[in-house]
């Protein structure tokens, strides 16, 4: 090579050696980054301990940086949306005094009590602080009835226990054929007869499995409806409407938060019924289908059973079994015809269509009520604190008067 084609080179070899000294440096992946489109695994609360996926932190500051970050880098917040929605779910557990990381409804109602009363307190505390939050009073409410309820059900769950119960129901459906005929078997309940056929083949492993998904149920409805309305009183509706941009509930729900916000009475309630609907029908709905459809009748006895006993507190509420509760008719020697209204109901709470309407019927119009007119002795009775409020509540409890009920809800008439 010529001495020139050799200078030539160097030059070239300079100006290259210099181009990459000037280029930029790979840019380095954010902070946030691996927490960008992260599914939200553990939604439903069904899929382990912890938040709503096994990557996320479960600290608030944590969280709160890592969002701050995705933020001010324009991040769409779709793609921060397991963040986002994260952040809020640790924000309502710490509220609460609840350990996110640890919590694992699966363990049962005894070793989750204090999360039970903890949680429900939370709810009370919005309703107490913010008229407007009826969802979260009225559940903070009917919480006692169904923590204390769960307890009891870990307590006396022993496989003999709902066995007896199994074969007292399997009683009552061999009187009522013997009185009116086998005919009438038609007309008892589907759950009535679950429990007559399949009480006797329920086992501890069945009782542990139902207990724990009913667990798993708390936790969800928690998990969706509490960070709301953590983000609301934090924030207001921005904050609201930056969970619906990043896809965590649609528009409806934003105009159900728009309603309680109003301060319009009226669209006040409207906008705490949707968010009910959204609880029950939606977030729990196919969970308590599970539970029913569980190993062929066991499920929907225990279904059947939890609508016999249940008793909310919420003042004016009929339980369950006076809803729509069985009746039958017979007749007499001399002709007579009969109608027997029992203490029994004749649906069955794990059914969606049967529960709300239970729901719209009682619930929501008697606890509007009191908001609106008796305020004074609802707040007085939230607040009570909630320790005295679920023990009060057990079934264990109240073993008297729900017998009184029951006894209340027998009738025989003499019909045309």
């Amino acid at each position: 090579m010529t001495r020139m084609g050799r200078a030539v080179l160097l030059l070239v070899a300079t100006m290259l050696a210099a181009a990459s000294m000037l280029a930029p440096a790979p840019a380095r992946a954010a902070e946030y980054d691996r927490y960008l489109n992260l599914p939200l695994i553990n939604r439903d609360a069904a899929h382990g301990t912890g938040g709503l996926h096994p990557d996320l932190p479960t600290d608030v500051p944590t969280l709160g940086r890592l969002l701050g970050q995705a933020r001010k880098a324009g991040v769409a917040p779709t793609s921060y949306k397991a963040l986002l929605a994260q952040y809020w779910l640790a924000t309502a557990t710490t509220e609460a005094g609840i350990d996110l990381k640890s919590w694992n409804p699966r363990k049962g109602a005894q070793a989750n009590r204090s999360i039970l009363i903890k949680s429900y307190r939370y709810y009370e505390d919005f309703q107490l602080s913010h008229r407007e939050l009826q969802w979260a009073g009225m559940g903070g409410q009917v919480g006692a009835d169904f923590g204390g309820g769960l307890v009891d059900f870990e307590l006396f769950s022993m496989p003999f226990d709902v066995k007896e119960i199994g074969l007292a129901a399997n009683a009552v459906v061999k009187a009522v054929m013997d009185a009116g005929g086998p005919a009438l078997r038609n007309f008892l309940p589907k759950g009535l007869l679950a429990l007559a056929d399949g009480g006797a083949k329920i086992n501890g492993d069945d009782l542990h499995y139902i207990l724990g998904m009913i667990m798993v149920m708390q936790r969800n409805i928690f998990s969706d409806l509490m960070p709301m309305h953590a983000a609301y009183v934090d924030k207001g509706l921005p904050a609201l409407a930056e969970m619906r941009d990043a896809g965590l509930f649609d528009d409806e729900i934003y105009r159900a938060w728009e309603n309680v916000a109003s301060k319009n009475p009226d669209r006040i309630a409207a906008g705490n019924a949707r968010l009910l609907r959204r609880e029950q029908g939606e977030v729990i709905k196919e969970q308590w289908d599970q539970v029913r459809n569980y190993r062929g009748k066991v499920g929907a006895a225990v279904t059947y059973l939890s609508t016999v006993a249940g008793s909310p507190s919420v003042a004016g509420v009929k339980p369950p079994r006076a809803l729509d509760p069985v009746v039958l008719y017979s007749s007499t020697p001399d002709g007579k015809r009969l109608k027997l209204t029992t203490p029994l109901p004749d649906w069955d709470w794990s059914v969606y269509p049967e529960r709300w309407k239970y729901i719209s019927g009682q619930l929501l119009p008697k606890y509007k009520f009191m908001v609106n007119h008796r305020w004074p002795q609802l707040r007085a009775a939230l607040q009570v604190p909630y320790e005295r409020q679920f023990e009060s509540h057990r079934p264990i409890m109240n073993i008297p008067q729900i017998l009184y009920s029951m006894a209340e809800q027998i009738r025989v008439e003499v019909v045309k």
